[in-house]
């Protein structure tokens, strides 16, 4: 070979090594810089802190209460016509929805059911946030007409009357009065202490592991193998989107991927609706219940109440409703507080376009993605989807 063959074959040697060492170096490269996985691991279950406690229900973590308040969830005896149960509407196949735009009972209700999956972490209860417990939550639908259609009497009745449910409400918290005799007080106590039950059983209503916290923890083990089987290409685009371009994480963050907070986002009423108040109602609403945390029938006597302490009353509550949690986004359609949209496809699009709202002012501003990103970023919420862990029963 010549001298000059013999330098094209030493160069052409040397930039296949350097081309190597430039794959080898690419091929170590970190998928997310230090900032994307600490975002990452704070949308992670792990990240999940520890059940908040709620000083206004004796019984919040009681197992007994919860068993208790498991069987008061399933029993249709309360309601008017014998016929509707707290299940009902919150149905485990639907992640504790019930797949309609609205929830119908007795009668129809005004927004749609949703997920309780979680609401244990959530200062507010409900879309519009009218009530600030899940004890006083669970007492609303027992005497809404709609739903339960009700009475407070007939209610401890029911309890009164059932040897067994006479028995454990007893023995957790004293004698139970006949309510035919009993004053308004000693009823209103029956009556939260019920409601207070069936708190403690949905206290045990938790979201479980996804893929996405799969696919964090395998970030964390430094497990490529296993990253690149959890989530597709499609997936992980998807998450990227999520939190950046789309900036979904601005209301959307934590590991219930919700901040608990009321924002109007114009999602437009169905034809013939009044145009909701939604929060500016609901806030009013939660001041006024006779079964706030301020009420003689709270069970914290410390009266420490920081929610209703600084509760927001302006303006900008009007048309404004409670941010989901995004988990299990595929079992619990259609979506948004009147289940004006039918599937994940139509949400991602709405916000795409961010139109004016009907009332109030909508806070989010156009997303400007491409119909591949919003496939994207559809596939990356499908990866939420997980199993629902309660009692470690199935309902």
């Amino acid at each position: 070979m010549s001298f000059g063959l013999l330098k094209i074959a030493a160069a052409l040697a040397a930039l296949g090594l350097f081309v190597s060492a430039c794959d080898r170096g690419a091929s170590r490269a970190p998928e997310w810089t230090e900032a994307e996985v600490t975002t990452l691991k704070s949308l992670w279950l792990e990240s999940l802190p520890d059940l908040p406690d709620d000083p206004s229900n004796a019984v919040a973590n009681n197992a007994i209460a919860a068993e208790f308040g498991r069987k008061l969830f399933l029993d249709a005896r309360l309601s008017a016509n014998g016929g509707v149960s707290c299940s009902t509407c919150h149905q485990v196949a639907r992640r504790f929805t019930d797949g309609l735009r609205k929830a119908r009972a007795l009668g129809l209700s005004d927004r749609n059911t949703p997920s309780i999956v979680g609401s244990q972490y959530s200062p507010w209860q409900y879309w519009d946030g009218r009530r600030d417990s899940q004890w006083a939550q669970a007492l609303a639908p027992l005497e809404n007409a709609h739903e339960h259609g009700t009475s407070r009497a007939q209610v401890v009745d029911t309890v009164f009357g059932d040897t067994d449910y006479r028995m454990t409400y007893e023995a957790l918290f004293g004698p139970l009065q006949n309510p035919a005799g009993s004053s308004n007080v000693e009823l209103n106590i029956a009556f939260a202490n019920i409601g207070k039950s069936i708190a403690a059983f949905e206290r045990t209503i938790m979201p479980t592991t996804s893929r996405f916290d799969e696919y964090v923890a395998a970030l964390v083990r430094g497990n490529a193998d296993a990253q690149r089987e959890i989530l597709n290409a499609d997936e992980k685009a998807g998450l990227r989107l999520f939190i950046s371009k789309a900036n979904c994480t601005q209301c959307h963050n934590g590991p219930l991927l919700t901040n608990h907070e009321f924002h109007n986002t114009g999602v437009l009423n169905f034809p013939g609706d009044v145009p909701d108040k939604a929060r500016a109602g609901g806030v009013r609403e939660v001041f006024g219940s006779e079964f706030n945390c301020r009420s003689i029938y709270s069970d914290d006597s410390a009266g420490h109440c920081p929610e209703l302490d600084f509760a927001r009353t302006g303006i900008e509550l009007i048309g404004a409703t409670k941010t989901p949690s995004l988990r299990n986004l595929e079992h619990t359609a259609p979506f948004m507080h009147k289940g004006q949209l039918p599937s994940i496809a139509d949400v991602l699009d709405h916000y795409n376009k961010a139109p004016d709202a009907m009332i109030g002012h909508n806070e989010a501003e156009p997303l400007g993605l491409n119909t591949a990103e919003l496939q994207q970023l559809e596939a990356f919420l499908t990866t939420l989807t997980a199993p629902v862990s309660e009692l470690g029963v199935e309902l």
